[in-house]
């Protein structure tokens, strides 16, 4: 049943209700999905320095022990 404000607005608010929350879901899945990349892209950039400072100290550690092993012996 039509109230005042006439059969269209009732239309309109009949469907822009349902539009609009599906609007508002995927608004906030878009944010949930950005949070995640976020998340991710910080985990993969400490692994990445993870990696880097392991792979530093082994190079280190190897010339270390070619120095050692080289150097005159007392």
């Amino acid at each position: 049943m039509a109230n005042s404000n006439g059969v269209f607005s009732d239309l309109f608010n009949a469907v822009g209700n349902p539009v609009q929350n599906a609007a508002d879901m995927a608004g906030n899945g878009a944010v949930s999905a950005l949070s995640l990349v976020e998340s991710c892209t910080s985990l993969c950039a400490t692994l990445m320095t993870s990696s880097v400072n392991m792979a530093l100290q082994l190079v280190q550690g190897v010339a270390s022990g070619i120095s050692s092993a080289t150097a005159p012996k007392q």
